[in-house]
């Protein structure tokens, strides 16, 4: 499958955020929720991501009826939210992760959240696969009661489901139609998953979102620095971006392209420059993808 169109593109959350990171002090945006909006919908992206202490923010100051008046009058058609993580386990851990999951379940039906990304943080703490299929399938279900999808995203540091292809197969098992995943050029290229293998790793009912980027092939720093600190523009890495396009084409996805950024360069600009920085690299990627594509079918 090959489009000519101009894909719908979702700038995510960390896109958006100005100079503010996850793990390193304050998660707050110091961008007001109204610029990142209008910034968002003026350098052409038609989808809006928003981490959950930013959404209470935003509850707190304007109020979530404001928050989607505001998406509505920018043609913002599609909001995701993140992170929720420790759904599976017990104890003070678990009321933590289920006040997240309160906050981002009231906010869905108000903003219309198509989907959730969450995770399995790895914070040492020993926990079964078995759990975490039994766990993320009742998170799903709970997701389905408000009327929005849960879309599992692996990382280097998740418990049990690091690489791609063992996300596929985790969501796979679990398969609750309401639990699906989102398909991370970052985190298939660092776990060393062969792009064309997508189609067959993953059916199309099961991919909730894609995320676009780039990066150097060697890891910089640890992982973890490396995720946060080093990412580029699409097509200035060595990701081969139109590759991973045309494999998440063929699993037949149909919905906005999510473009994830975090680094300290782009910490660094104003908004709405590193925004259109971005989406430009990611759209000629797109149509990189699209003569690829039509030269292997003449």
């Amino acid at each position: 499958m090959t489009t000519t169109q101009t894909p719908a593109l979702l700038a995510a959350c960390w896109t958006s955020a100005g100079d503010v990171m996850p793990a390193r002090g304050s998660d707050l945006s110091p961008v007001p929720i109204r610029e990142r909006i209008e910034a968002v919908a003026r350098t052409g992206y038609t989808g809006f991501g928003l981490t959950r202490p930013d959404l209470v923010a935003a509850r707190e100051t304007v109020g979530l009826g404001e928050v989607a008046k505001m998406l509505a009058d920018n043609g913002i058609t599609q909001v995701q939210l993140e992170w929720i993580t420790n759904w599976w386990t017990t104890g003070d851990a678990r009321a933590a992760s289920d006040e997240v999951r309160r906050d981002l379940f009231e906010a869905a039906p108000v903003l219309g959240v198509d989907n959730i990304k969450v995770g399995a943080d790895d914070d040492g703490v020993p926990v079964s696969r078995d759990l975490l299929v039994e766990q993320f399938d009742a998170l799903a279900s709970d997701g389905a009661g408000v009327g929005v999808k849960i879309a599992f995203e692996n990382t280097p540091f998740s418990h049990h489901i690091k690489t791609t292809e063992q996300a596929a197969q985790f969501v796979k098992d679990v398969d609750n139609p309401n639990g699906g995943l989102i398909l991370d050029i970052w985190h298939a290229f660092r776990g060393g998953t062969d792009y064309d293998t997508l189609p067959q790793l993953v059916p199309a009912r099961f991919v909730f979102g894609v995320e676009l980027d780039d990066g150097w092939s060697t890891v910089r720093g640890t992982d973890l620095e490396d995720t946060f600190d080093n990412r580029v523009p699409c097509g200035e890495g060595e990701f081969d971006v139109p590759k991973f396009i045309n494999a998440v084409r063929r699993i037949g996805f149909d919905g906005p392209w999510g473009i994830e950024h975090m680094s300290e360069e782009f910490r660094q600009l104003p908004v709405a420059d590193a925004l259109a920085r971005a989406r430009t690299g990611a759209l000629q990627c797109f149509a990189r993808a699209d003569e690829q594509a039509a030269g292997k079918r003449s």
